[in-house]
């Protein structure tokens, strides 16, 4: 049998690495196990289903993320015309077919999505040298497991793109996550009924104070969705979002809130989702480690731990009804795009109540 060789000698403090395997490619995700996911089905008892993502050309504009585009839709070409609402020519000639077939330029992290393990690393020393190395989730290595172009003629949007993609996160691809079908017991903790459209940073003591009041529990395993009203307001904006709203509104996580990562830690949760967009803060406030990642939430949960983020996802509807009924915990089905090689994807969630 082939023994794997381990990337690293020394593993970041408080991290999971080989814990799961020393080639894991799921992190947390592996906490989704076949109990877990029927503890999911068990909360669907009423068979009310919830959308949770936004129409994915939105939030709208790039005021959010600049380097991040709405999507553009474009048909397809059938003899050299654009292929929507085309008449089928040359099959028969009493053909009635009308035919539309259309290609997507899509930004996979513009709108609803999930974060995959490669899209946040740290510059650490895991060989145990003194140099640090660019390193991910498990020691895989940037350049030679996690691979990019040197050129920026082969990145962003270009008028001659290639037909072949030119980076590939190979080990840490976002298509691993939709492998394994992503489908357990969902925990809400509504943040948005506690403090509204305030721009508030939530902490350990702020997060702890809200479940007890809301009577919210977080077993290992469980998928945890924060509400925060933030994409309701990007909805409500219609597609034209106000930037001064969109840096200014709804609580974000604190980062920098050691009690907070270690609650992270502890808790066993598989999956962070929050309907704002990046969980936490950015950048994170000046504290102890602000000489060190700017988003240190990012990488403490994909890069130490290997749980994977959710950003943008609209939980109102379903925070509302929760609230109403008095729960807080349901199925949820949110497999990624199964897309070799990226490092986020759009994802339609579905809730199950």
């Amino acid at each position: 049998m082939t023994q794997t060789k381990q990337r690293w000698r020394h593993r970041p403090p408080g991290s999971n690495w080989g814990d799961f395997g020393p080639d894991d490619r799921l992190g947390r995700i592996n906490l989704i196990t076949p109990e877990k996911t029927r503890q999911g089905l068990a909360e669907a008892v009423e068979g009310l289903v919830f959308s949770l993502s936004l129409p994915l050309n939105y939030p709208g504009g790039n005021a959010l993320n600049p380097r991040r585009h709405p999507p553009i839709l474009r048909p397809t070409l059938r003899d050299g015309k654009p292929n929507f609402n085309a008449v089928l020519t040359g099959a028969q000639a009493d053909a009635t077919d009308v035919f539309c077939d259309d290609l997507v330029i899509l930004h996979l992290q513009y709108s609803t999505q999930w974060d995959a393990l490669s899209h946040v690393g740290s510059q650490f020393d895991a060989d145990g040298d003194g140099v640090a190395e660019r390193v991910y989730y498990n020691g895989f290595r940037a350049g030679e497991d996690i691979r990019g172009p040197a050129s920026p003629e082969d990145a962003g949007l270009t008028s001659d793109m290639q037909s072949e993609g030119t980076s590939d996160a190979g080990p840490l691809g976002i298509e691993h996550m939709a492998a394994d079908g992503v489908q357990g017991r969902a925990v809400m903790i509504d943040l948005h009924h506690h403090f509204g459209e305030a721009h508030t940073l939530i902490g350990y003591d702020q997060l702890m104070q809200v479940m007890e009041r809301d009577g919210v529990v977080v077993e290992a395993g469980d998928m945890v969705c924060l509400h925060t009203g933030f994409a309701q307001m990007v909805l409500e904006m219609g597609g034209q979002p106000e930037a001064s709203r969109l840096h200014a509104s709804c609580c974000v996580l604190n980062g920098r809130d050691g009690a907070l990562l270690n609650w992270i830690t502890d808790s066993g949760l598989s999956a962070l989702i929050a309907d704002n967009y990046a969980v936490e803060a950015y950048p994170a406030q000046a504290g102890e480690q602000a000489c060190c990642s700017v988003l240190p939430l990012h990488e403490h949960c994909l890069f130490r731990l290997g749980i994977h983020l959710g950003e943008l996802w609209h939980l109102t509807p379903l925070a509302a009804w929760l609230r109403a009924n008095n729960r807080s915990r349901f199925l949820l089905t949110a497999p990624p795009l199964r897309l070799p090689g990226a490092v986020g994807s759009p994802v339609t969630p579905v809730a199950t109540v």
